[in-house]
């Protein structure tokens, strides 16, 4: 079973193992909680999972680097994408999904990126293009993430 650090949980003690930060459409957790779905179909990989979606999210927060929570929750995000060995994107079909879109950018070169952005999302031709220029993995589906990111990660081995 991986070890999961939510947000925000520190991580400073998260062993130096492969790890995946789960990035793409939570939507003020409007979106389905498709992070626990790859959690679950991990449950015989070695690895450390950072997953952004609190189990509490102030909806109201005010979006501002002066609010102490907001900026806790994007900071953690940050220095996880940065640790992170892989980053598992997925951006759900009925989602705007901007912070995602952000993301996509400022990692599109780090060469650590899975992205499944399936049919009817609405800036996939932009994710298409991103992803073509960087040679990022794009797949269709979440069920192709799970199985792309499950490739990536060493099965558990008894110790």
């Amino acid at each position: 079973m991986p070890q999961v650090y939510t947000a925000p949980r520190p991580f400073d003690d998260a062993p130096a193992a492969p790890s995946v930060f789960l990035a793409g459409s939570i939507e003020q957790g409007a979106a389905v909680d498709w992070q626990r779905s790859v959690i679950e179909a991990l449950f015989d990989r070695d690895c450390v999972v950072f997953n952004p979606r609190r189990t509490a999210w102030n909806r109201d927060l005010r979006q501002s680097i002066t609010e102490p929570e907001f900026a806790e929750q994007v900071r953690w995000e940050l220095d996880a994408l940065e640790r992170a060995t892989t980053i598992a994107m997925y951006i759900a079909p009925n989602t705007l999904a901007p912070i995602s879109l952000l993301e996509l950018g400022l990692f599109a070169r780090a060469g650590k990126m899975l992205v499944a952005c399936p049919e009817g999302y609405w800036r996939r031709g932009n994710v298409e293009v991103v992803c073509d220029r960087f040679g990022v993995s794009l797949l269709e589906s979440l069920d192709e993430l799970v199985d792309a990111l499950r490739a990536r990660l060493p099965a558990h081995r008894p110790r």
